[in-house]
């Protein structure tokens, strides 16, 4: 099947985006990596009057460390973050989760903006995002506005962008020296979209946990972070009986849909399974690195 007719632009500054998105609002597609959109136009089940081109806005594809914290352009592709010397330094988080998205095929051509934009809630960068405590840069008509994770995801491949904005910047917090990081998952192949995925990110000092996150994915609508689990980690040592006590909080809480992947019990047990995992793994990177 072929995409329905579209007339195509390109423009090459984010000014002339805003202009064409002005003039054509929900009638228009914005195409970065178009690992999503392409499968969606060949099966019509979007039809855009116009799709816009980002690929020419140079001024998207950056990345730089500065105050205090990591700042990603839209149109930086998956794999060049993954390489990245500045992300691995800074966020060796975000570096570790690229790896599980789709197939380096996949990620030389998807983009970090274009995955958190698309906000599919079995990918891996929502979680990671909100994990960490990522921000959004979003511009429109009237200038730029920045949303906190949890106002920028707002449900099933759905944010905060309205139709005439388009998202320009991901500003992650630079990771600590003493803060250890995991993600995993649990996918039918590799490559596929994870059925759960989880993220940690936790400080340890003395043997105690503190400022401990963790965020889930494919187990709701929008990345998932549970803060009573996280609460309850707070000053408390990681031994097997903490760990079984998340892992039973984090089933117990969670509220995850059946669908012909796997059913909501099936989910429920593996997000107990994985906080395990990745707050262990998180733990003794702390280990490791003191």
């Amino acid at each position: 099947m072929k995409p329905a007719p579209f007339d195509y632009a390109a423009p090459e500054s984010v000014e002339e985006t805003l202009a064409l998105l002005a003039e054509y609002g929900a009638d228009a597609k914005l195409l970065a990596g178009g690992q999503s959109l392409m499968p969606l136009l060949n099966m019509r089940l979007a039809r855009p009057a116009v799709i816009i081109d980002l690929n020419r806005v140079a001024a998207l594809d950056y990345v730089k460390a500065a105050d205090g914290e990591v700042r990603i352009g839209a149109l930086v592709r998956q794999r060049a973050a993954e390489r990245s010397p500045v992300v691995a330094q800074h966020l060796p988080l975000v570096s570790d989760a690229l790896q599980w998205v789709g197939h380096p095929q996949i990620r030389n051509r998807g983009t970090i903006g274009g995955s958190l934009a698309h906000a599919d809630p079995s990918a891996e960068l929502p979680a990671v995002a909100a994990a960490l405590g990522a921000t959004f840069v979003v511009a429109g008509s009237d200038g730029e506005r920045t949303l906190a994770s949890e106002d920028f995801f707002q449900g099933y491949l759905s944010t905060a962008i309205g139709a005439t904005e388009v998202l320009t910047e991901v500003r992650f917090p630079a990771m600590a020296a003493d803060q250890g990081w995991a993600f995993v998952e649990i996918a039918r192949r590799h490559g596929d979209f994870a059925l759960v995925g989880a993220a940690a990110v936790v400080h340890a000092a003395d043997g105690r946990l503190r400022d401990v996150r963790l965020a889930f994915t494919g187990v709701g609508p929008t990345p998932v972070r549970i803060a009573e689990a996280e609460a309850a980690l707070e000053g408390r040592a990681l031994d097997d009986r903490v760990l079984a006590d998340v892992a039973r909080l984090v089933s117990d809480r969670l509220e995850p849909e059946s669908d012909i992947q796997a059913s909501a019990a099936y989910r429920k047990h593996v997000a107990g399974v994985l906080a395990r995992r990745v707050l262990t793994a998180a733990v003794l990177r702390v280990r490791g690195r003191s």
